[in-house]
């Protein structure tokens, strides 16, 4: 039998273990609280310097779109050659969207795209790319800038925003905020029409 006081201590011993693990489950479920209501916060829009950057579309689009790709990724020509131009053709030309990326390239090297695995972009295929869409550049500027990286310094500070804001391409932000689902094409128009009525709204 056990004695009085071996009794109280294990009463004493039950009730502070009941009383941990009701603590704990009570931290357990305010830590859950807390991730589930900043999962749920909306990450503030992000702002870009819009008048640095090659643009398709008006100046004064209520939408701007900043399209964070890469030439060499899959997924990104599919948006280049499928999913850009239904934006040209229902927001861009109306004067709804622009569109921010490097124009000049942009269509022939997806056009042009080759294995991911390899290296294919070269300065003699760049040229060679520049000659046959016709590009009005002067090929001998062009090979001795890309060869030698006179716009290294800005590609760099491009590449340096473009991983702190992104960890896939392609990657697009409809006035400041990320949107992921590029292959969805009517979520890329709600997101849009949104954004154009917050735009309408300030």
């Amino acid at each position: 039998m056990m004695k009085p006081t071996l009794r109280k201590r294990e009463r004493a011993r039950k009730t502070r273990l009941r009383w941990l693990l009701g603590t704990a489950c009570a931290l357990t479920a305010l830590f859950a609280a807390m991730a589930a209501v900043n999962a749920s916060r909306p990450e503030p829009p992000i702002a870009f310097d819009y008048d640095k950057l090659p643009r398709l579309g008006a100046a004064d689009a209520p939408v701007k779109i900043v399209e964070i790709g890469d030439f060499k990724c899959p997924a990104c020509r599919y948006f280049g050659l499928i999913v850009k131009p239904q934006l040209e053709r229902d927001y861009i030309r109306s004067g709804t969207v622009a569109l921010y990326f490097f124009w000049k390239f942009y269509d022939a090297v997806y056009l042009n795209q080759g294995d991911e695995r390899e290296i294919w972009a070269t300065p003699g295929f760049l040229v060679r790319l520049a000659q046959s869409e016709g590009l009005q550049v002067d090929e001998d500027v062009l090979k001795r800038d890309i060869i030698g990286e006179t716009y290294a310094d800005e590609v760099i500070e491009q590449n340096r925003k473009a991983e702190k804001l992104v960890t896939a391409t392609p990657t697009l932000f409809v006035n400041g905020v990320k949107f992921t689902d590029f292959s969805n094409y009517e979520a890329l128009r709600q997101a849009i029409d949104e954004a154009g009525k917050k735009a309408g709204q300030r």
